[in-house]
């Protein structure tokens, strides 16, 4: 076994967004993802078959929801996306790396936000 760093090998600029399967098993593919100043091209939406759980580590992004919502993220801000809630990356930080860890999960029917499983994640 042999550890990793997620701040570890983080490039300053890239030419497209960098992502990184760290673990994948059946169920649960988490990656690292580094973003420098990169946004899809517009009118392009996620819409994905599985739920995922984001956490923002370094810089700041903002993503936006069909039907229009929109949420900053900082370092250490996490998130629950439903499958098939379509959303977009709006902003990533143009001065410094973005680092993200995600988690993909299958879709579940409901999450509670408040349990204590949410919280020790």
């Amino acid at each position: 076994m042999t550890p990793g760093n997620l701040f570890q090998n983080v490039p300053d600029h890239l030419a497209t967004e960098l992502f990184e399967t760290l673990l994948e098993t059946p169920g649960l593919r988490v990656e690292r993802i580094i973003s420098t100043g990169h946004t899809p091209p517009a009118g392009r939406w996620y819409d994905q078959p599985q739920d995922e759980w984001i956490l923002l580590l370094d810089g700041s992004a903002t993503l936006h929801f069909d039907p229009g919502n929109s949420v900053d993220l900082q370092p250490g801000d996490y998130l629950h996306i439903p499958a098939h809630q379509r959303h977009r990356v709006a902003r990533t930080d143009p001065f410094r790396p973005t680092v993200w860890l995600a988690l993909h999960f299958p879709a579940t029917e409901t999450c509670d936000h408040d349990s204590a499983a949410h919280r020790s994640l």
